[in-house]
């Protein structure tokens, strides 16, 4: 299947339209989310490189026309008119990574309607799903507060994908590393995992299994001690490791129970047994929230390993995002819908200090103390340079962190700053208002004879 036919079929058929009206002048439609889900003080740009790989081979091929005339019940050919059909147009975006503010653009496209139309959906998902995904890790490291955590996400992530994807922007964020292997594989960051309870099981005894593990792994390793009495199994494991001189860099693992209460014991039982040097893994339904509590508790917890709750950021699994039309053939556009209204015109972020940013036109020059946060990323349907690295993103979040007030970056009742908008930008909105206001109770005008005769509502009245 094809990337094509990965679209709403209304994508399609405003395709079919506009092409058939010969509605193909430049339209820039801009993406953006209304309102920060509840408790967060931030979102984290992201999925910008997955919607440009989309956009740079995006094409409609006889199958994809094949496609949609099966969906529309219609035969091929009406649909010829999409055979060919290409992403040629620009794009400007916020690099991934990017601390951004609700109803700040995180990316306009602007392209000839039809395909800019038909990019709707894929690029959506894509920013939508990966920027909402981005913003949960990062509230695990300011969470973890130095303390490094780890993605275990992959087996409850709504697929492949998006378990790649959370290993991914995870690492972009500061995990210190994933058990997804092909993600691992593939962005260049660690490998980390420990065992399951089943493989204990699988053995006569606890010390059985420890050993077995141990044997077959040279070098620091990690055990799991919970599978039946978390501190028998603590003191089964330092005796292990003690025996088998593989204390430096080994950790115990512990996924249930009272994580703070058991963590401080099983450090009790490693000190006295003067097993100093091997670390302490927390798993087991962690979100930001559990290791916020952890953090704060002094828990001895070295590592955090977080999976489900953030692998599909269950607190806040939708953001509130929209892909809008605000201007087509040089004429600005907006929405009007209570509770939706948008505004018009291509869009500049301007970031000034402590997050006091100004949303304003693209083509407005900046505060004297703010700086453009979109950059032209793709142009004439290709990249305008090369992919940035995983390290360059880490590096973009790092230092918009660094800058975002404290407030936001509370995991509990965080205060988000929220943009203003341009004199400019306001000036416009108005005039685009009223014009529409006035569009709208202004008389409807008359059809001509001739669109008369052509409906068939004409009656020839002899003179």
């Amino acid at each position: 299947m094809s990337d094509a036919m990965t679209t709403d079929l209304y994508e399609v058929t405003m395709a079919m339209s506009y092409l058939q009206e010969g509605m193909t002048g430049p339209a820039t439609f801009s993406l953006f989310v209304r309102d920060l889900p509840h408790e967060r003080g931030f979102l984290v740009a992201a999925g910008m490189e997955s919607a440009l790989d989309y956009l740079s081979s995006l094409r409609v091929d006889p199958e994809d026309v094949d496609a949609f005339a099966s969906a529309l019940h219609r035969p091929p050919r009406d649909l010829r008119a999409l055979l060919g059909l290409e992403f040629t147009g620009d794009v400007r975006a916020v690099p991934e990574g990017r601390i951004v503010l609700a109803g700040e653009p995180l990316l306009e496209v602007t392209a000839p309607l039809p395909q800019a139309q038909l990019a709707e959906t894929y690029v959506l998902n894509q920013v939508s799903h990966q920027t909402a995904l981005a913003s949960k890790a990062a509230r695990c490291t300011l969470a973890a507060a130095g303390h490094p955590v780890v993605d275990f996400s992959l087996r409850r992530a709504h697929g492949p994908q998006s378990g790649f994807q959370a290993a991914r922007l995870g690492a972009m964020v500061g995990f210190a590393g994933t058990s997804n292997v092909a993600a691992a594989t593939a962005v260049g960051i660690p490998a980390v995992g420990t065992m399951a309870h089943s493989f204990v099981e699988a053995f006569a005894t606890e010390e059985g299994a420890f050993r077995s593990f141990a044997r077959s792994h040279p070098g620091p390793v990690t055990l799991l001690v919970d599978t039946y009495d978390t501190e028998q199994g603590v003191r089964v494991a330092a005796r292990v490791l003690r025996d088998l001189d593989r204390g430096p860099g080994s950790a115990v693992r512990l996924d249930s129970g009272d994580l703070g209460a058991l963590a401080a014991r099983a450090r009790a039982i490693l000190d006295g047994a003067g097993m100093r040097d091997v670390r302490i893994v927390a798993s087991g339904g962690l979100d930001e929230y559990a290791v916020d509590d952890l953090v704060r508790s002094g828990a001895p917890i070295d590592t955090y390993a977080v999976g489900t709750r953030v692998g599909v950021s269950a607190d806040a699994p939708f953001l509130d995002s929209a892909y809008k039309m605000v201007q087509y053939d040089g004429r600005p556009v907006m929405k009007l819908s209570s509770a939706k209204v948008t505004a018009p015109g291509p869009k500049q972020v301007f970031r000034r200090p402590g997050y006091a940013d100004v949303i304003g036109l693209a083509d407005e020059q900046p505060p004297d103390d703010g700086r453009p946060l979109l950059e032209t990323v793709m142009r004439g349907g290709r990249r305008t340079g090369d992919k940035p690295t995983l390290d360059a993103c880490r590096a973009t979040f790092s230092a918009d962190l660094g800058e975002l007030p404290s407030a936001a970056r509370r995991i509990r009742g965080p205060d988000a700053p929220r943009a203003t908008v341009s004199e400019l930008l306001s000036a416009l909105t108005a005039r685009v208002r009223r014009r529409i206001e006035e569009g709208a109770s202004a008389p409807a005008p008359q059809p001509s004879d001739a669109e008369r005769t052509a409906s068939g509502s004409h009656r020839f009245v002899p003179r």
